[in-house]
């Protein structure tokens, strides 16, 4: 999108808000399709932050994330959302199968709808 939502960016600040941490959202970026649970730029950050730092080669990128000069709540609309618990939908999987942390900018979102998809056997 040239123009990004502003329902979307509406919920994303919601999320900011730290109003709810329960937003499921899947969202179509140039062409791939990612699904997951939204979560607050900072505590984005921190968990990434976390999974760095138990990296032995990564380990010095934590600091990135976890930099104490990084605003809690940057002023204006949100520009990212940031997803936790995510996967990129790949035919009948879902990658990584885990579920893994993204940060996808608003202005970058095709489409989008609420709530998380899954795959089933049956």
């Amino acid at each position: 999108m040239s123009i990004p939502d502003d329902l979307l960016r509406d919920i994303a600040a919601m999320v900011e808000s730290e109003q709810t941490n329960q937003m499921s959202l899947t969202v179509v970026v140039n062409g791939a399709v990612i699904t997951g649970r939204l979560a607050p730029e900072h505590v984005w950050r921190q968990r990434v932050a976390e999974v760095l730092r138990d990296s032995d080669q990564l380990g010095p990128f934590a600091e990135v994330f976890s930099s104490p000069g990084t605003p809690r709540r940057p002023a204006g609309p949100p520009s990212h959302l940031h997803f936790h618990v995510a996967r990129i939908l790949q035919g009948p999987v879902g990658i990584p199968e885990t579920g893994g942390m993204y940060r996808i900018a608003v202005a970058d979102v095709s489409a989008w709808t609420v709530g998380d998809f899954s795959y089933s056997d049956k």
